[in-house]
């Protein structure tokens, strides 16, 4: 459904490889490629009031069909949603039946890509409507949270393009039988202006919605967001919760005994440093000013470590967070943000940050409105976004797999079809019984005609993966290979190798 684009490719969450960092992702791109034009981006952000119960069970199976599914899942789905009932039992007493058409449930493993589903042909009919009346919107879907983006030299134009798309889907929402919740629909603009800052209010009365009025900070799927995409509001923030996290671990020991050491480092790493780090690729690519950032994040680890050794507040910083185990901030920020520009090598083609960055075959895929390639090259030397990091990242990648392949699949996988082949020797603390057990297993392998050895290792300089293995055949060399990857871990080179 998502590789034949019938999901919108603005639709996120629940599905494979979407996520709320990526819905931020593509809104901090879109503000940015706004202004390298000299252009103000105005936001227009709405909710869906009661999304899971008020679905219309009748027509969802139509819409599986439409999908082309086969007709056997879409009659399972329309038996399963509705006219469903239940019995209780208790010993040898039976109740009557009682009708449970609770639909699908928030928490359901399937209400994901079913509401995803439902809300497709919505946003499809609504970027046709838009296109036939010529407004330049861009969209992203959460779940039951829309957000429209519009930019335009004039804020005065961008509430007027706003108005039109908000008149539209509240159209579209009410035949579907939805409600907008007008309490939680604001209005934002982003403006790199040095001066006063006031953009006029949104006239929303006439479609019976409320005015609103700008703020001064936005918060929109927990991000926190300023007219200057700054975010020291947001760093600010969630460095103190995740400060009161470290805090509040005291509460796990008891009067006579504390956590030890690697037990808060331990909970440090997996429960607060998340927490602080939240929307690091929105602030941190190349050439954003991270001064404030740095700051405020290196003296939230530093009485992290105080609490962890219970040191004194004169302890120097660095030495305390190596005696403690803890990464410095600004080394723990270059890893996380490498490893965000390697996973947008796999995204799908209808991905929002597929559309967004270049390719090599702009017939081949659709392209965002804000993509990439509708840059001039002096408007791509000027812009600073992380997706400008990806993409020039993204180039340096040889693509060897396709995402939606049937071998990446469960059940056709090379472990799924063989699986009495595969056979797991994993490191103990015994080194020397490992190593023993080991050279067992090769002794007896390369005594056998019918079996191979491939032995291969790997390493890393200046992020190119060198690989080097040997195949033995009946105890003799056959084969030496050498293999070279960029961007990839030692792991991956030499599974590659195999």
């Amino acid at each position: 459904m998502i590789s034949n684009c019938f999901i919108h490719s603005s639709q996120l969450r629940g599905l494979k490889s979407k996520s709320t960092m990526d819905a931020g992702v593509a809104l901090t791109h879109i503000i940015c490629s706004g202004w390298v034009k000299n252009l103000t981006t105005s936001t227009l952000a709405f909710d869906i009031v009661q999304f899971f119960p008020f679905l219309n069970y009748q027509l969802l199976p139509l819409i599986l069909d439409k999908v082309g599914l086969d007709h056997k899942i879409s009659t399972f789905f329309k038996n399963y949603l509705v006219g469903r009932k239940t019995k209780y039992l208790w010993n040898k007493l039976t109740s009557p039946s009682f009708n449970v058409n609770i639909g699908v449930e928030q928490e359901s493993a399937l209400f994901p890509i079913l509401s995803a589903l439902y809300l497709s042909s919505v946003f499809l009919s609504l970027e046709n409507h838009l296109k036939i009346l010529k407004i330049p919107i861009s969209i992203i879907i959460f779940v039951d949270n829309g957000l429209f983006i519009s930019q335009n030299k004039y804020i005065l134009h961008s509430n007027a393009n706003l108005f039109y798309c908000y008149n539209i889907i509240l159209s579209l929402l009410t035949k579907c039988g939805f409600i907008v919740e007008y309490g939680k629909t604001d209005i934002f603009h982003f403006s790199r202006s040095y001066g006063a800052f006031n953009p006029p209010p949104l006239d929303l009365s006439f479609l019976g919605g409320p005015i609103l009025l700008p703020k001064n900070t936005w918060r929109y799927l927990s991000f926190i967001f300023d007219c200057k995409l700054m975010f020291r509001n947001h760093i600010d923030f969630y460095a103190n919760k995740a400060i009161s996290t470290v805090k509040c671990m005291k509460l796990l020991g008891n009067l006579s005994w504390d956590i030890n050491p690697l037990q808060k480092r331990k909970l440090y790493r997996c429960c607060a440093l998340p927490i602080a780090l939240y929307s690091l690729p929105l602030w941190y690519y190349n050439k954003a000013p991270t001064h404030h950032h740095l700051n405020i994040l290196r003296k939230m680890q530093w009485r992290v470590a105080l609490y962890i050794m219970w040191a004194f507040w004169t302890s120097p910083t660095l030495e305390i967070e190596a005696i403690s185990g803890l990464v410095p901030i600004h080394l723990q920020l270059k890893k996380l943000y490498k490893q965000f520009l390697l996973c947008n090598s796999s995204l799908s083609t209808n991905h929002i940050v597929s559309n967004i960055l270049s390719s090599n075959e702009p017939q081949g895929r659709s392209h965002h409105i804000s993509s990439i390639d509708y840059l001039t090259e002096k408007q791509r030397l000027q812009l600073k976004s992380p997706l400008i990091d990806v993409d020039n990242k993204h180039n340096e990648f040889f693509p060897s797999f396709s995402f939606f392949n049937k071998e990446f699949k469960p059940g056709n996988r090379l472990i799924d079809l063989f699986s009495d082949r595969f056979s797991f020797y994993f490191h103990s603390s015994n080194t020397k019984k490992h190593i023993k057990k080991l050279d067992e297993i090769t002794l007896r392998a390369s005594s056998n005609p019918s079996l191979t050895i491939v032995v291969s290792d790997a390493s890393i300089k200046n992020h190119i993966s060198t690989l080097i293995s040997y195949i033995h055949f009946f105890n003799k060399p056959v084969i030496k290979t050498k293999h070279r990857a960029i961007n990839v871990t030692t792991t991956e080179a030499e599974l590659f190798a195999i």
